[in-house]
């Protein structure tokens, strides 16, 4: 396995694995959905946005994907999809999790065109495909809070887009991102992955500003309220925003002893696991 040289180009998902792999091999990639919080030029309320990767050479050339690369053989799955982010924007997730390994044999915008019998527009230079090599991409998902985004990495080839308005992607990386989103949506009703998106300390509309940026709907404040207080997963710091004209809202934090949400059957192994061996 061929680990790329640092850079930008090492973001590109599967820049490379379709040059190093032989007849009928399959390669292992590792890539990485990241969201956050950003606002649109002229908007007043938050909507969810992700970082791309612009592929430097071809299949794809030019075109944006995910950021991610083949698994290095030092590197856990996890791992890799941290080294990942870190890369692409400079920071530590504050949440990550495994989304799901995309295999199909041909992962390419043509395939999903015909899978989904829909339309979706690919420049007839970017359509060639080498059936030759085939690479399966385990895909992880992670946040990052909005106190840390102004501090995100910044390269002519790493570019924010809003996840509701992106481009034609390389690859079958337009499914993926449009199945991060189908499983934050209903992950967020169950769980408390929402208050990854924000920093330390927050009010009620800022964490409901979260809510309704991945449900892409406005909720009731009251309603809001009493469903976040009977969660019991945030505790009043006692302290209020200060600098407002009116009445200051009060600060929250997040109950750390409560996980975000599980990790799926390994990861609540391991944590049974650990807990009995520490009791």
């Amino acid at each position: 396995m061929t680990v790329p040289a640092h850079g930008s180009d090492h973001l590109a998902s599967e820049r490379s694995e379709h040059e190093h792999s032989g007849a009928g091999a399959v390669t292992l990639a590792v890539s990485t959905v990241i969201l956050a919080l950003r606002k649109k030029e002229g908007a007043d309320r938050h909507s969810l946005w992700l970082p791309l990767v612009r592929r430097l050479r071809e299949p794809y050339k030019g075109q944006w994907a995910l950021p991610g690369g083949p698994l290095p053989s030092n590197l856990s799955l996890e791992q890799a999809a941290a080294s990942t982010l870190k890369r692409a924007t400079a920071l530590e997730p504050r949440y990550l999790e495994q989304l799901y390994a995309f295999g199909e044999v041909q992962r390419t915008p043509e395939a999903r065109l015909r899978r989904a019998g829909g339309e979706l527009p690919v420049p007839p230079e970017n359509i060639e495909c080498n059936d030759a090599a085939r690479t399966v991409s385990v895909v992880y998902w992670a946040s990052i809070p909005a106190t840390e985004v102004s501090r995100t990495r910044v390269h002519e080839n790493i570019r924010w887009f809003p996840a509701d308005d992106l481009p034609v992607l390389a690859f079958d990386h337009n499914e993926i991102i449009e199945y991060a989103l189908y499983r934050l949506q209903r992950k967020v009703e169950h769980s408390r992955i929402a208050h990854s998106f924000l920093g330390e300390e927050f009010t009620l509309a800022q964490l409901r500003e979260v809510y309704e940026a991945i449900l892409g709907r406005e909720l009731d404040p009251a309603n809001f309220r009493r469903q976040i207080s009977a969660s019991k997963s945030i505790i009043d710091t006692g302290k209020r925003v200060e600098g407002t004209r009116h009445r200051p809202p009060r600060l929250y934090r997040y109950d750390h002893s409560l996980a975000f949400a599980d990790q799926g059957p390994l990861g609540m192994y391991r944590a049974a696991k650990h807990e009995a061996q520490h009791n």
